[in-house]
């Protein structure tokens, strides 16, 4: 690996396909251009835990995207099923509230060394505004970046990984709780893409910019005319713009 891919945020590529068969031809068509894959809950649902078994089986690394928000010892069990199935990143909702974040964190074992199964909790949603967060919670929330601050401090309390927030977030986040909190940014675009269903989108450089350590790329490269050329480019941003951010070397917890 060499200096500049060391610290370049991860990217990793969504498989918001209906089956095994869709995903197969994307993880073909990419080969060795991607070694990290999101699972959701369409894939998810319909195949089940063999399609994580089959990219692992594959040498690529799994982000389990599925939001687990429950009682705490019911996280607790699904998290350490999914550290049993090798997945390297798993998601909760950080609404769930402490205690089930700490139930994650406790399932889901040693977090953040390279063989770990590392908890994300999720504030809130990208294709949420502030008007969409504050009719689902029912207050009044005039900023968003407020509203992921707080979740964060739950989740960092609760010994979480990292956190899920859009790329407008995840520099307020770094900048309070520093390297304590490995952010992932999802509703990242290339320059000139459509943003889609989401609200709050960013550029891969403009998520690393804010301190992202893992992004999310969907359509942005699934959708295009070419993925490997888009993932190319996804890469090359990450990593050119990590190298003048970070000069060099990321803080914080290790890299999944």
């Amino acid at each position: 690996m060499t200096v500049t891919e060391s610290v370049a945020a991860r990217g990793i590529v969504a498989l918001d396909v209906p089956d095994r068969a869709a995903a197969a031809r994307l993880v073909d068509r990419l080969g060795d251009a991607c070694d990290f894959y999101k699972v959701g809950l369409e894939l998810y649902t319909a195949e089940g835990p063999d399609v994580v078994r089959w990219l692992r089986g594959l040498g690529k690394d799994v982000f389990l995207d599925l939001k687990f928000h429950d009682i705490p010892n019911t996280v607790r069990g699904a998290c350490r099923s999914a550290a049993r199935l090798g997945v390297r990143l798993a998601t909760v909702h950080a609404y769930g509230g402490p205690a089930m974040l700490a139930a994650a964190v406790d399932g889901a074992g040693d977090q953040g060394d390279a063989d770990g199964c590392g908890i994300l909790a999720v504030s809130v949603l990208t294709s949420h505004s502030a008007d969409d967060l504050s009719a689902a919670v029912g207050r009044p929330i005039a900023d968003v970046t407020t509203e992921v601050l707080r979740l964060a401090g739950l989740a960092r309390a609760a010994g979480t990984h990292g956190l899920v927030c859009s790329g407008h977030e995840a520099a307020a986040v770094r900048a309070v709780h520093g390297g304590a909190l490995a952010p992932l940014v999802p509703g990242v675009r290339l320059s000139g893409d459509a943003a889609h269903d989401q609200a709050r989108v960013v550029t891969p450089e403009g998520a690393v910019a804010a301190g992202a350590r893992y992004v999310v790329l969907g359509r942005t490269v699934t959708a295009a005319p070419d993925p490997v050329a888009a993932m190319a480019a996804a890469r090359a941003a990450l990593a050119l713009r990590g190298a003048a951010e970070h000069g060099g070397l990321h803080d914080g917890p290790k890299p999944i």
